[in-house]
């Protein structure tokens, strides 16, 4: 493994790639706020690329949900109903801590109908393409820091910080690249979906730049999913929040398990040896996604399974397993993040591990564990606002769904209101 001096120099080389800041692009993020910062994609169709996705992701958000599955059908019966011992009433008491302080205007774009399909219109660039809810630059100190203090009371002390650093590193970034109205620490959109409640289901949506949060909740019990995390850096190297970083144990557990595997099973678990390769088929990399599958509106994607079987790994192997999921479930109080830990390694069985890249100390990579209860995904990036036009570790994007139906807390509310179908429809 990569000692922490060559992890390190990986991570700061970042700074060989600062952009030119006086071309066009830079000079025109530098003069924007987030509308016209978005003005220039939705009006004047630029970046044209990412326009053509974003009408790409409206055609998506027209469909149903169904949920992500590995062969086109939802599974029935894989989530319970259950005490998680999640601390619901003092839940409730942060979020209505903030509709109390909402204006008339802000109260109708903040607080949505349970079924709302906004709740599937998040998105991690930076255009802020889906408007609504309450941004936190713009709100009262107050107000922000009842949001902060809902996300802190909902999420695990530790996934709580995690939060904070990507939201601090993407103002580190903004700084780096002259946009800080764009990016900064509290360029982010907060919305309530159903009302607050201990005894009845509810959530809300926290989304922006590399961090977005979709969470489910009701009594006792809290779902997650979908969750997108991302850093350009990934360290911060200077200033207030100098030695921040994220994303690095995902990296490292990743790698420990890829390079612990036999030369049989590695192959088993290459899908592909090249982070573009030449065999990949049409669409197995875009420009904005690149590897990963199931970002932003990709809700119903049909993800085959791939790679190695995890119940086939000696019993060291499937404990890196278990670490790669409980990282990806930090987002969890403790206790739901134990009992998901143990749904998942109960289904090793049909748990895939599957690789893209080199595996050597510094070959960046792709991998994906996927099985009936969860996916996840981590991708090592080229630069979007940096200039690298490689994969490189200090651009990471990972993302964690629940498959057939358990995103957004579907596959739940369809037990506790049974008079609801088995697949929930959200239509626009």
């Amino acid at each position: 493994m990569a000692s922490q001096t060559t992890q390190d120099a990986q991570h700061e080389s970042f700074r060989q790639y600062l952009p030119d800041l006086n071309t066009p692009r830079f000079q025109a993020i530098a003069k924007n706020d987030a509308y016209g910062h978005a003005k220039e994609l939705l009006e004047h169709h630029r970046p044209p690329w990412l326009y053509g996705l974003y009408l790409h992701w409206r055609k998506l958000f027209e469909e149903p949900f169904k949920g992500v599955t590995n062969d086109g059908v939802v599974r029935p019966n894989l989530f319970e109903l259950r005490d998680e011992g999640v601390p619901i009433d003092a839940i409730t008491s942060a979020a209505n801590a903030i509709i109390a302080q909402l204006s008339a205007e802000q109260t109708v774009r903040t607080l949505l109908h349970i079924d709302s399909p906004e709740w599937r219109s998040w998105s991690n660039p930076e255009f802020l393409v889906s408007d609504k809810g309450i941004r936190l630059d713009e709100i009262t100190p107050s107000l922000r820091d009842s949001v902060l203090s809902l996300l802190e009371t909902t999420l695990s002390p530790e996934g709580y910080a995690k939060a904070r650093a990507a939201m601090r590193i993407n103002h580190f970034l903004g700084e780096l690249v002259n946009a800080p109205r764009v990016m900064n620490e509290h360029s982010y959109n907060f919305v309530l979906f159903g009302t607050p409640a201990v005894d009845r289901p509810w959530g809300f949506s926290f989304y922006g730049h590399h961090l977005c949060l979709s969470v489910f909740l009701h009594k006792a019990q809290i779902v997650v999913s979908p969750w997108f995390t991302g850093a350009e850096p990934n360290a911060i190297d200077s200033g207030p929040h100098a030695g921040t970083r994220i994303l690095h144990e995902e990296e490292r557990l990743g790698l420990q398990l890829m390079q612990s595997l036999s030369a049989e099973d590695k192959k088993r678990a290459t899908a592909y040896e090249e982070m573009k390769d030449p065999n990949m088929p049409r669409g197995r990399w875009n420009h904005d996604d690149q590897r990963h599958l199931c970002g932003a509106y990709r809700d119903n994607r049909v993800v085959p399974y791939e790679g190695v079987l995890v119940g086939t790994l000696p019993p060291a192997q499937q404990d890196l397993v278990r670490a790669i999921l409980a990282q990806y479930l930090l987002y969890l109080p403790a206790r739901s993040r134990e009992l998901r830990v143990r749904d998942c390694a109960a289904r090793f069985g049909e748990t895939y591990f599957s690789w893209i890249g080199g595996h050597g100390d510094a070959d960046p990579f792709y991998y994906r564990v996927q099985s009936p209860v969860m996916l996840v995904e981590f991708d090592h990036h080229s630069g979007v606002f940096l200039s690298n036009t490689r994969p490189a570790k200090f651009h990471i994007h990972t993302l964690l769904r629940t498959p057939n139906a358990g995103d957004y807390g579907v596959a739940l509310r369809n037990q506790i209101e049974p008079a609801v179908q088995q697949e929930y429809v959200w239509e626009e």
